[in-house]
C-alpha cells in the first residue's frame, strides 16, 4: 500500500531530518507493517490512512504483546509519516496528532560497581595488538560514555592529547567535546603506537578503531568485544557497551556530578533523560544503606 512513497518518505527522513541510521531502519520496518495492515483491510494507498485505521493498527500490535517501548516508536513513526503526507497535499488533515502515546515504561539499567569496572580494566588481557584495541576501546567507553557508534566513528584526529580531550559526532551529527581521563589516554596510546600500525592498510582512513582486516570497526564488531572482555574477566554482570554508558553516567552522579555536566558528557538532547541515572544512584544508595547500617535491612 505504501511502495510508492516510501522511497521518497526515506529521503526525507536521511536529508531532513537526519535520523541515525538505526531510526531509519526502524521507522520504515515500523511502516511496512502498517502497509501490510492497510492491505488487509482494503486500503489502496496512503490517502486513505486516517485516525481509525492508525488506532487500529496500534490496537493489533497491542494485543500481540508487543512492548510499549515498541508502541511508543511505532506511534513515533506513524506521526513523523502522516505529518509528511499531509504536508505533501496527499491527507486532507493530519491524523497524527490524534493518536496517543503509550506511557513508556523506563527500566533502571544495569550498572557495573566501580569496583568491577576497575577489576575489568585492569584484568583484561591487552597483549598483542587486539588486546591494546580492546582495552583502547572499553577504557574510551566507560571513560567518556560515548554511544558505540559515535565510538566507531572517532577519527585519529578527533583525539586532542593535548587538551586531553575527544571530539564526538552524536546525534543529528551533533558535535560536543568530551574529557578523556589518564587511562584512557594510555590506553589510547598504546593502541595508536603498538596496535594500530600493525593492522592498518591503505583503506583504513582515518578511521581510529580498525577491524582485524584494516576497515574502521563497525559498532557489531565493537558489542562483541565489549561482551567477550568482560566474560573473560567474569563474576559481573553482562553488559552491551551501551552498560559502560550507563555505568559511565552513574558512576559520575555518585562522584558528586551535576546533572547539567553529565548531561553534556553524554550528549543528551534533554535533562529529562540524563535524570534517569539520578534513580540509579539513589537505588545505588538505599542498598547500600539496607547492607551496611545497623537499622538498615527490613525486619
Amino acid at each position: 500500500m505504501l511502495d510508492e512513497v516510501l522511497p521518497e518518505f526515506t529521503t526525507f527522513l536521511k536529508a531532513e531530518r537526519d535520523v541515525s541510521e538505526h531510526t531509519l531502519r526502524a521507522y520504515l520496518g515500523d511502516l511496512r507493517d502498517l502497509s501490510r495492515y492497510g492491505t488487509t483491510v482494503g486500503l489502496s494507498g496512503p490517502a486513505e490512512l486516517d485516525v481509525h485505521v492508525l488506532r487500529a493498527w496500534l490496537a493489533r500490535q497491542y494485543a500481540m504483546g508487543l512492548s510499549r517501548a515498541t508502541l511508543a516508536r511505532r506511534t513515533a513513526a506513524a506521526r513523523t509519516f502522516t505529518r509528511w503526507l499531509y504536508r505533501r497535499g496527499v491527507l486532507p488533515s493530519d491524523p497524527g496528532p490524534l493518536l496517543g502515546t503509550p506511557k513508556r515504561t523506563r527500566d533502571l539499567p544495569t550498572v557495573l560497581a566501580q569496583d568491577d569496572a576497575d577489576r575489568l580494566l585492569d584484568e583484561m588481557d591487552a597483549t598483542g595488538p587486539i588486546g591494546l584495541r580492546d582495552l583502547a576501546i572499553l577504557e574510551v567507553l566507560y571513560g567518556t560514555g560515548m554511544r558505540v557508534s559515535e565510538l566507531c566513528g572517532l577519527d585519529v584526529d578527533d583525539i586532542d592529547t593535548a587538551r586531553n580531550t575527544v571530539r564526538v559526532f552524536g546525534k543529528g551529527g551533533k558535535e560536543r567535546t568530551v574529557p578523556l581521563g589518564e587511562p584512557a589516554l594510555r590506553a589510547l596510546g598504546d593502541w595508536m603506537r603498538a596496535g594500530r600500525p600493525s593492522v592498518v592498510t591503505e583503506a583504513s582512513g582515518p578511521a581510529l578503531f580498525l577491524g582485524v582486516r584494516g576497515g574502521r570497526l563497525h559498532a557489531t564488531s565493537a558489542r562483541r568485544i565489549v561482551h567477550t572482555r568482560i566474560a573473560e574477566v567474569g563474576e559481573m554482570p553482562d553488559l552491551a557497551p551501551h552498560g559502560l554508558r550507563h555505568s559511565a553516567a552513574t558512576h559520575l552522579l555518585e562522584g558528586g556530578a551535576d546533572l547539567r555536566s553529565v548531561q553534556e558528557i553524554l550528549g543528551h538532547a534533554s535533562l529529562q533523560t540524563t535524570q534517569l541515572y539520578t534513580h540509579v544512584s539513589v537505588e545505588r544508595l538505599k542498598q547500600v544503606h539496607r547492607q551496611a547500617h545497623p537499622r538498615g535491612a527490613a525486619d
